[in-house]
């Protein structure tokens, strides 16, 4: 995805749920804090998205211009509609938001995940697309090694949680694959 289809998915997502702040916190997120991210980022077509302050049109969104959508099908990208919930993110995150705001959206405000948050949340989830992202983001310098430990520290997770993450954490500093 490119920053100028996320600005698009961002204003859309506005209109749809009638509001003027949407968070993103997939990993598309990232375009909103290095807008020129490495090609291995920036693969995904979908941005998770929720309208701050009225989650429950996220819904909206998702039957509107979510995957399977004529928008899907029209632009070859897509917003998928979630909540707060869907992240395991560290407390304070939304002290962290990097707006994105610019002429192209009409006055509306994208507030991405700030990297590190993001990825704790992929590390977190553990998924295998979440773990190529995190090492690439890591790897090519984006992330800090003690910024992700502090945010590990000041997110709530169950012990072997912690220690899995924490493992992990530590491999891609050393860049080492995992």
């Amino acid at each position: 995805m490119k920053r100028s289809q996320l600005e698009h998915l961002i204003r859309a997502s506005a209109d749809i749920a009638d509001v003027d702040e949407i968070v993103i916190i997939g990993s598309q997120a990232i375009l909103g804090q290095f807008p020129d991210a490495p090609a291995e980022l920036l693969v995904s077509v979908e941005a998770a998205v929720f309208p701050l302050g009225h989650p429950e049109r996220s819904d909206l969104i998702d039957g509107s211009i979510g995957e399977g959508s004529p928008f899907h099908a029209t632009f070859g990208y897509y917003a998928r509609g979630v909540d707060e919930s869907t992240a395991v993110l560290p407390r304070g995150w939304k002290q962290w938001l990097v707006p994105i705001r610019n002429e192209n959206k009409r006055g509306v405000t994208g507030l991405c995940l700030e990297l590190h948050d993001l990825q704790i949340a992929q590390y977190v989830a553990g998924r295998d697309k979440d773990r190529r992202f995190t090492a690439v983001a890591t790897l090519a310098g984006l992330a800090q090694h003690e910024t992700l430990l502090r945010r590990l520290e000041e997110t709530e997770l169950d012990g072997s949680t912690r220690s899995r993450v924490q493992a992990v954490i530590e491999r891609d500093s050393d860049g080492q694959p995992s």
